[in-house]
Parts: C-alpha cells; sequence; structure tokens
C-alpha cells in the first residue's frame, strides 16, 4: 500500500491536472461560441446562394449539364479533403472521423486517392499508413481560416478536378449539429449535382437578368463552391471545440473523483499511523507497570 508520503505526492498531482483540465474547458468553451456564431452567422448566406444557384439552373434547364464542374471527372482517381484538428485531446473527434473514412476505403477497394488535408493530426494519420498526401494546407491555419482562406482551399481543389484527372472530389469533415452532438460527414464536392427544377425556377424565367442567366450562373457557381468549403471548414472547427470541452470537463470531474478517493486513502493511512502510534503507547505504559 502507498505510504503517507506518496498518497500526499498524488493528490497534488491530481489537483494540478485537476487546474489544468479545468482552465482548457473554459479556453475550448470561450473558442467554441466564437466559432458557433461565425458557423450561424455564415448559414444565411449559404442558403441565399445555393437557393440563386439552384433557381438560375432552372432557368438554363439542359444548359447546366453541359458544364464542366457538373459533368463526371474524367479521370479515374478520386480528390479527398479531410479536415481534422492540428492538436490532440478533444476526445474521439479524430477517431471518429478516421473510422468513416476507413469504412470508405473498404467499399471502394483499388480506389486510387489523392489526399487533401487540413489538420496535423489528418496528415500524421496518413503518413504513418504509407498514403502519400498530395498538400496539407497550413495557410492560414484552421483556427485563423476566413472566407479567403477558403476561397484558396475551393479552388485548389476545382484546379485539380479540372485537370481531368479525378472522377469526383469529396470532403470528409464533421458536421456541427449542437454542443453534444457532431457527426462524422462525407460530403461530394464536384462535381456538383445540378439542382432540381420547381415552380420556383419557372417563375424566375420570367425575371429579366442583367447580364444575362448564363453568365450570372458560371460567376456564381465558384463562389457556391468556396461557401460549402467555408462552411465545412467551420463547422468542423466547431466540432473540434466542442468535442475538447466536453472532453476537458470529463477529465475534470475525473480529476475531482480521483482526488476525492486519494483522500479517504490519505486519511484512513493516517488514521491507521495513529492508531498504532496510540498502541505503542499503551503498550508502553503496561509494560512499566
Amino acid at each position: 500500500m502507498a505510504s503517507i508520503r506518496d498518497l500526499r505526492g498524488r493528490i497534488k498531482s491530481v489537483g494540478n491536472i485537476r487546474q489544468i483540465t479545468r482552465a482548457m474547458e473554459m479556453v475550448a468553451s470561450t473558442k467554441l461560441r466564437r466559432f458557433q456564431e461565425k458557423a450561424v452567422a455564415s448559414r444565411p448566406y449559404s442558403q441565399e446562394v445555393t437557393g440563386l444557384v439552384s433557381r438560375l439552373a432552372a432557368v438554363l434547364g439542359d444548359e447546366v449539364g453541359d458544364r464542366p464542374l457538373f459533368q463526371k471527372g474524367k479521370g479515374e482517381r478520386v480528390a479527398v479533403l479531410l479536415v481534422t484538428s492540428d492538436r490532440g485531446l478533444c476526445g474521439a473527434y479524430n477517431s471518429n472521423l478516421f473510422r468513416m473514412l476507413e469504412t470508405w476505403l473498404r467499399a471502394n477497394p483499388g480506389r486510387e486517392v489523392d489526399w487533401y488535408v487540413y489538420g496535423r493530426k489528418g496528415y500524421q494519420y496518413l503518413i504513418r499508413r504509407g498514403r502519400e498526401v498530395e498538400r496539407l494546407f497550413v495557410e492560414p491555419a484552421l483556427e485563423q481560416i476566413d472566407y479567403r482562406g477558403a476561397a484558396r482551399t475551393a479552388k485548389t481543389l476545382q484546379e485539380v478536378f479540372l485537370a481531368g484527372r479525378h472522377e469526383k472530389v469529396l470532403v470528409f469533415y464533421t458536421a456541427f449539429e449542437s454542443m453534444v452532438k457532431y457527426v462524422p460527414t462525407e460530403v461530394q464536392l464536384l462535381p456538383i449535382a445540378p439542382p432540381k427544377s420547381g415552380a420556383e425556377g419557372k417563375a424566375q424565367a420570367d425575371t429579366i437578368l442583367e447580364p444575362d442567366a448564363a453568365t450570372i450562373f458560371d460567376s456564381l457557381v465558384p463562389r457556391y463552391l468556396e461557401t460549402r468549403v467555408y462552411n465545412a471548414l467551420l463547422e468542423a472547427l466547431t466540432s473540434e471545440y466542442a468535442s475538447r470541452r466536453v472532453s476537458m470537463k470529463n477529465a475534470t470531474d475525473a480529476a475531482k473523483t480521483m482526488g476525492a478517493l486519494l483522500k479517504k486513502q490519505y486519511n484512513r493511512k493516517r488514521q491507521e499511523n495513529i492508531t498504532k502510534e496510540l498502541l505503542d503507547i499503551v503498550g508502553g505504559v503496561e509494560a512499566l507497570k
């Protein structure tokens, strides 16, 4: 059994760990609110851009399918953008995404993949498994991502698709649904699925557009791709800090429980030593009689 000195040291160590995890929990909570506000603020713009693309596609009709970004790629390879965290201590955030990625790889045996990664954890995961990474996006860092940085990433993926070596471009990221629910997600970025035309699109056909619908549509599609990538990065970042907050809270609670157990052991051991000393004193007194 551990000595009183050992127990005292362990209690102090657990207390220090608890202070650290509590501070990390507070930092994660602060950043989570900030990134969540950004993600929520970007949704109206994303919805409006998506709506415009749908309405203009309805106006253009079959012409949409003739554009390269709406056609299946000429190659047989797949380009994958994997969005993970740069640091650990965020629970099962990365491992859940990697598990979904491995499931996809098993479902597509023999498929040649070109990897594009945002987040050092994803880069390390792929390198350890002998998979070559075409590009690791490090500028700007994921925590400092803005629309301009997301636009550069979307442009890179668009150029890769138009080069003719790939059939499609996929994005693997973690979608943020709530403070306690974040879901690993796979979405197809390219080719773009032609939006379904409906009554709204037919009504839009009577609208006078300046310049023409085709010109507006071609200018809008890159913004649509940039918005999808930007939202994916923001949701992944928000999910990361939500997971880190929960993980640090669990660690803080576990440290508190462990500290309480160690204190009970310490008090029991201390009481045993006091009792032994009292028995020695009583025994000595009885021997002197």
